[in-house]
């Protein structure tokens, strides 16, 4: 810095507030004055003068309304945010009046706070703030908050912070205000310390006894310099704590700013930790609902396909419209049948008789579905028999008083026996012997009404209990389930043909198995939107909670703007804590849905986990942690350093 230049120089500063639809309040009236490195200057004047609000433009806290403020030199005016924050990291100490020491912090933590946003290793900002708080009588109370000290040690929190980064410009706001005669005292034999070492103290003050330690008292009054003593000549060879402002601050080192901001963060969370529960619900609950959504409607989806695959897939089923008056009632005959098996595509026809009877055992009455089919049912549905054996072609055509009993039926009609195989039951009043009982399709599909029947061959049921021939619906068996479609088309051809009406109805399995999955994918979809809006009301919440934490912590933010804080600082922090909570909610969340989902599987519920579900509910936590954290943290960061200041 050339010689030449005073390290500050201030000509016709002005400073007002209010204007346009609010009164013009004039504070500084056209302020001009230099003060050179290694000056202990003393700003002496009474409440209003201005002496503060000079302050805070020397500390680039503030800017002036008018006129010129050359620091080093250069115009202040012509320096960006991010200049001038550098400007109070590296320039400026601040001692305040009311301390200024962030509540949640140590007193270390609050001595490193400068270093931090000057990009100092964490190792090296803990060993300097430990010998200069050590320096200054307090090496043992680093880890004290500010409320376990009394005013006279905060205030010397406050001067070791201000020397964290060099301290080459200490600003003093009435640092003895608030302190007893012995405390204050002991901060003015400090500062005096710092001079002779120096330092340039600047010293706000209203008492002329202070403002008597300094070597140059100002004395303002209604906003204009009435009173100066001049400048003090340095003794030769006295050493000056100067600034160079071609030195450039080295880069941040982002992984440690991360890490502090987590920290800072969670110790936030924790301070606040009823109303941190309070927010995190709608993230838990959000999170937690879409896992477990996709899981139930993918585990639905699975139990419905399986349900209707466990009967075969490559069937197509035919059976004959209702009678109406568009419509005559007629069935599917015999001879259709002989024609469906022409087909080059179908492998195989299987009529089936379905109907209501009572069947009875001994002195047990059932009523329960009654089903006629041929020898091949057992093999197409693949429904095998677990006990005794299935009725063969040959009791088809015999006409055979043969019954298969279906598992359920089996326990429900005969508790007591062991082994049905071999009993006589009679179905109305036709007696029939057990040969056998079907496998549970219950433990496939979910329904256990599926085994509450009785089959027999088709001849008997249509001619020996119903007393129809014709079937009530005919399975057609396809080879190549590629031809499916192909083949429904020529079973169709084929009916049309032969009835000259659509007296029938035609299912594809394969289509009507796809037709639910896509409803089921449907309804998947509905849940997971009303998960991910319970996630958005969730973001909202976390939203309007960082807001009340700006407003709450407004003064906090000050005090890290007048320690070097950029603006990218501050949204940093604030923007971390919004992340911060999100993300502890995402994975309780996680924990909570995973949970709930283990204990509908317990309870019988299909459910399938998706790992991708679960990651995309985690991620999604988080990003609402950015999106609905972003206006919240750039607002802090917007604040006026020292309007923030003043808040209380």
């Amino acid at each position: 810095m050339s010689e030449s230049w005073p390290l500050i120089s201030l000509r016709d500063i002005r400073k007002h507030y209010g204007g346009g639809d609010k009164p013009r309040v004039e504070i500084l009236h056209g302020i001009s004055l230099d003060i050179h490195a290694g000056e202990f200057v003393a700003i002496m004047g009474a409440s209003g003068s201005g002496k503060s609000t000079l302050m805070n433009i020397l500390g680039c806290l503030d800017k002036p309304s008018a006129g010129s403020y050359r620091f080093a030199g250069r115009n202040v005016a012509d320096m960006d945010a991010d200049e001038l924050a550098w400007l109070r990291r590296e320039a400026f100490g601040f001692v305040f009046q009311g301390y200024h020491l962030i509540a949640t912090e140590t007193a270390q933590e609050n001595v490193e706070i400068p270093a931090l946003y000057a990009g100092m290793s964490e190792h090296e900002r803990a060993e300097r703030a430990s010998a200069l708080l050590t320096r200054l009588g307090l090496g043992e109370r680093l880890h004290y908050r500010p409320k376990q000290l009394s005013g006279g040690q905060q205030q010397r929190v406050s001067i070791a912070r201000a020397l964290m980064n060099g301290g080459r410009i200490i600003l003093a706001d009435e640092p003895t205000g608030a302190l007893d005669s012995r405390s204050g005292e002991e901060v003015m034999r400090l500062l005096n310390e710092l001079a002779d070492a120096g330092h340039t103290i600047i010293l706000i003050t209203h008492d002329r006894d202070v403002a008597a330690n300094a070597r140059r008292v100002i004395e303002i009054r209604d906003g204009n310099v009435i009173s100066d003593t001049g400048p003090v000549q340095r003794e030769a060879g006295s050493e000056t704590a100067e600034l160079r402002l071609d030195h450039q601050p080295g880069q941040s080192q982002w992984r440690g700013d991360v890490l502090e901001a987590c920290r800072a963060a969670w110790r936030v969370m924790w301070v606040n930790r009823f109303r941190t529960v309070l927010t995190l619900l709608g993230i838990i609950i959000g999170v937690a609902s879409v896992i477990v959504m996709l899981a139930v409607g993918m585990g639905t989806k699975e139990r419905v396909v399986a349900e209707l695959g466990a009967f075969g897939t490559n069937h197509i089923y035919v059976s004959p419209k209702r009678e109406s008056s568009r419509v005559p009632g007629r069935g599917i005959s015999m001879s259709d049948l002989e024609a469906l098996e022409d087909l080059p595509q179908i492998t195989y026809v299987l009529p089936n008789f379905s109907g209501s009877k009572v069947v009875r055992y001994g002195n047990e009455d059932v009523q329960t579905r009654i089903k006629g089919s041929r020898a091949a049912m057992s093999r197409m549905l693949s429904w095998p028999v677990v006990t005794g054996s299935f009725f063969t072609e040959e009791d088809d055509r015999n006409m055979a008083t043969v019954a298969v009993l279906g598992s359920r039926l089996a326990s429900n009609l005969m508790p007591d026996v062991e082994n049905p195989v071999g009993e006589t039951i009679l179905v109305g009043n036709v007696p029939f012997q057990v040969i056998g009982v079907l496998g549970s399709k219950g433990t496939v599909t979910g329904d256990e009404g599926v085994d509450d029947l009785v089959v027999i061959p088709y001849s008997t049921a249509s001619l020996r209990v119903f007393g129809e021939r014709d079937p009530s619906y005919v399975t057609l068996e396809v080879g190549d389930m590629k031809q499916i479609d192909a083949a429904a088309k020529a079973v169709d051809d084929l009916l049309f043909s032969r009835h000259q009406i659509r007296d029938f109805n035609l299912e594809n399995a394969a289509a009507w198995i796809a037709a639910q999955a896509k409803t089921q994918d449907s309804m998947g979809v509905m849940l997971a939107l009303i998960a991910v809006i319970s996630l958005g009301v969730g973001g909202i919440g976390v939203m309007n909670v960082m807001l009340m934490t700006v407003r709450e912590r407004t003064r906090e933010i000050g005090i890290r703007m007048a320690t070097g804080a950029r603006q990218r600082d501050i949204l940093q922090q604030f923007l971390t804590e919004a992340v911060l909570v999100t993300t502890v909610g995402g994975v309780t969340g996680v924990i909570l849905g995973l949970s709930i989902g283990v204990a509908l599987v317990l309870l019988g519920m299909p459910v399938i986990f998706s790992l991708s579900a679960i990651i995309s509910a985690f991620f999604c936590s988080v990003i609402t942690g950015l999106v609905f954290g972003f206006m919240p943290a750039r607002q802090a960061a917007k604040l006026d350093p020292v309007v923030a200041l003043a808040n209380e």
